[in-house]
């Protein structure tokens, strides 16, 4: 994470990657109408990445299924690799494609049913570094309990929901009562148990994703508990 301000909507710049072209002109269209800049499109992620070289990109909205046969985990594994977030833009009836894009690193899922409106609002909502938190990601995961099962200690999700809320590390030791070092302990256990399930948590923005994913911590939370 920097320190730089979150981006306006006018400054988001955005990248799609889908195999039907009347969708990519459509959502291509719909961003540029919303003020955002779209840096590159592609049929595959290969072709996307090939388009956007070394140009930022914030946001890559993605299908889940493409005609080249690419993984859903490699194709979200590459893009965040950019630096950027992945918004999947699919039909959601996949809950196994939607687990993988999640778990790979995916910020949120809407719905190609979706109204273009609210596909835009969800572009930047994750281009806020926000966590998107819709139906559909909440079904893939409900529908998954190992999904959403890294085993945390009852002082582990204490430490994880104050931390991912918004609190800096020695005012989350103050409010348990616990040296900063022990909080630090507690906070790398939490991300070690991630990892052990497949879910890795480098970032507080990844903590808070998997402590929304695992019910630990809701977004009323992160509005409304640090301020």
């Amino acid at each position: 994470m920097t320190d730089q301000p979150a981006p306006t909507d006018a400054q988001v710049r955005v990248a799609i990657v889908d195999d039907h072209e009347s969708v990519l002109l459509g959502i291509r269209a719909a961003c540029l109408e919303a003020g955002y800049e779209v840096v590159a499109t592609g049929a595959s992620v290969d072709a996307l990445l090939t388009a956007i070289g070394r140009q930022p990109v914030g946001v890559v909205v993605m299908d889940l299924s493409l005609g080249d046969g690419s993984s859903v985990t490699d194709n979200v594994t590459r893009v965040r690799a950019l630096g950027a977030e992945v918004l999947i833009h699919s039909i959601a009836d996949r809950s196994a494609s939607i687990r993988e894009a999640l778990a790979a690193g995916a910020a949120g899922v809407i719905p190609k049913t979706s109204a273009t409106r609210i596909v835009m609002a969800a572009i930047a909502t994750v281009a806020r570094g926000e966590v998107l938190n819709n139906l559909e990601w909440a079904s893939a995961i409900d529908a998954d309990q190992e999904f959403a099962r890294a085993q945390l200690g009852r002082r582990e999700q204490d430490v994880l929901h104050l931390y991912a809320s918004g609190l800096p590390l020695k005012a989350v030791a103050a409010q348990l009562g616990i040296a900063p070092s022990t909080a630090r302990e507690y906070l790398g256990r939490v991300r070690a148990k991630y990892v052990e399930v497949g879910r890795p948590a480098p970032t507080k923005v990844d903590l808070l994703r998997r402590a929304v994913e695992d019910g630990i911590l809701v977004i009323d939370d992160v509005r409304h508990g640090s301020k």
